[in-house]
């Protein structure tokens, strides 16, 4: 029998289990890319304005550090200076979920066992999991390069690959971890280490020199994408590196792949301590998630302070253009620039955390489907008591993560750390009504539970693209962030808040309900 017997088969099941997901990923991806150009064009609609932004930008490390350099004036390589970094970020995110969920998240469930006792060839999963990330990876260039056509011939198409090369290279790299590693945690944590890695290595680099010329830089996926000179110059070749880490970490997995046997992995598991520690269902939550929990505290941590740092020149980059005033007072209120600026942020930080939310609320989801759940339930411990323990961690953990992130602020600003402080925590109810959302549809609707990063990709998609898009205020009110107070530089209301919390409160209630009365999903 072939090694790859098998492999349409499970490409087209994969395809269909991701329905849902994979369109939301690129459908939030190819929106940010596509809304750049009518936005800075309405900021900076003269060249000279153009111009004098890629002076300020390449002239300030510590904005080069956040999106990188610019390398032309002309709107087509604004849009890939701008948005490049992120579109590759996500990309990559949403690859190697793709290529983990579908490999070592199959054999930890024991479905893979069962498909294998078929006529299945031993690389056919790997196969298809990879070609399931290639194809999301190629709508998404196929659409980014139709939308930003008519900026250049060229250049569209040479940032579409790029930002797919970035995909391939990350979903090539879980595809290792997943071979290496013993389950799909330790392998999403893995890769996404390294995506973090390489965001740090092309930040690094771009401080540090101008015209994304430093070594640091080239040692990042990252730094190539924005090295490809989209709409400047089309320097083609880098797209060679991305197709040759992508090809040698492929090979790495095949090789790897053919010398395990199913559910074994490279590097063994440490054994649990000798006496026991999980004495509790709570204690149980923490010890599956806290590795999560750690990562998401360092990177609000180090957020807070790169955008903290960021505060004081923002005023002298938005200057007098009064585009980009409004935009910053309708993300941040109707304060001073600095202000307006520091609640936006601490806002994009609450939408960021409705992904964190979501994720820890869906691990309910994950033990139930792996069948963990069951044999814990079995024993003399109560559903509600068992759920308890992980909403414990989400929910209250979306007030740590919050509470990092402003101190992270505070300290990158060096002032006013009460209102920073402030405006991060306000964010917390908007956020744990993301989280009720998972909640209530894990407890009543459990098949479609994962359509809850749907719920919080609409959230952000409107936080962060609305009003850059000059959305209808009725619009922006859709998401629960659109009604809280904008701080700092805004007044407290309270009542806004509190409906928040209630409607959170509820949306967990009407879950939890379902949870007690309904099966266990197997």
């Amino acid at each position: 029998m072939s090694a790859l017997a098998g492999t349409g088969t499970l490409l087209r099941f994969s395809l269909r289990r991701d329905r849902a997901l994979l369109p939301v990923w690129i459908a939030v991806n190819a929106l940010m890319v596509l809304s750049m150009p009518k936005s800075l064009g309405s900021l900076y609609g003269t060249g000279a304005e153009r111009a004098a932004l890629m002076r300020q930008m390449n002239a300030d490390g510590s904005l080069r550090a956040l999106v990188g350099p610019v390398f032309d004036d002309s709107l087509g390589a604004l849009t890939a200076w701008r948005v490049g970094v992120y579109a590759g970020v996500l990309a990559a995110v949403m690859s190697l979920l793709v290529v983990v969920r579908h490999t070592r998240d199959e054999e930890e469930s024991g479905r893979q066992e069962l498909l294998s006792a078929g006529a299945l060839g031993r690389r056919a999963p790997l196969t298809a999991a990879l070609l399931t990330a290639a194809a999301a990876n190629a709508v998404l260039a196929l659409l980014v390069t139709a939308g930003l056509a008519t900026l250049g011939a060229r250049g569209a198409p040479a940032f579409g690959l790029g930002v797919a090369g970035v995909g391939l290279v990350f979903a090539t790299a879980a595809a290792v971890a997943a071979q290496l590693t013993g389950s799909a945690r330790l392998a999403r944590g893995l890769t996404a280490a390294l995506l973090g890695a390489a965001f740090a290595l092309r930040a690094a680099g771009d401080a540090s020199a101008a015209g994304g010329s430093s070594v640091l830089t080239w040692l990042s996926p990252l730094g190539w994408l924005e090295n490809v000179r989209a709409f400047a110059g089309d320097h083609w070749w880098v797209l060679l590196l991305l197709a040759a880490a992508t090809a040698v970490q492929a090979a790495l997995a095949y090789v790897l792949a053919g010398r395990r046997d199913l559910g074994m992995s490279f590097l063994p598991s440490r054994p649990g301590p000798p006496t026991g520690r999980l004495g509790s269902t709570a204690a149980l939550a923490w010890r599956l998630q806290r590795g999560a929990v750690l990562g998401w505290s360092l990177a609000f941590l180090l957020t807070g302070l790169v955008y903290g740092g960021m505060a004081d020149g923002v005023a002298g980059l938005v200057g007098d253009n009064p585009g980009a005033r409004q935009i910053f007072e309708r993300m941040g209120g109707q304060a001073g620039v600095t202000d307006a600026f520091l609640a936006s942020m601490t806002g994009l930080m609450g939408l960021l955390a409705g992904l964190f939310v979501v994720s820890a609320v869906l691990r309910l989801h994950g033990e139930e489907t792996s069948g963990r759940a069951e044999p814990l339930l079995a024993g003399p411990v109560s559903r509600l008591r068992w759920a308890a323990g992980h909403l414990t961690i989400a929910f209250a953990g979306t007030a740590w993560l919050m509470l990092l992130a402003g101190l992270g602020f505070a300290a990158g600003h060096g002032r006013q750390t009460g209102p920073i402080l402030a405006g991060c925590l306000v964010q917390v109810p908007a956020v744990w009504v993301i989280g009720g959302a998972a909640v209530l549809l894990h407890g009543t609707l459990p098949r479609l539970a994962p359509a809850s990063w749907a719920v919080a990709g609409a959230a952000l998609l409107l936080g962060w693209i609305g009003p850059a898009l000059r959305l209808p205020q009725a619009v922006l009110d859709a998401s629960p962030y659109g009604h809280l107070p904008k701080l700092p530089g805004g007044t407290m209301q309270w009542p806004p808040v509190l409906v928040l919390t209630g409607v959170a409160a509820a949306l967990v209630a009407a879950g939890l309900a379902g949870v007690r009365r309904r099966d266990l999903l197997g």
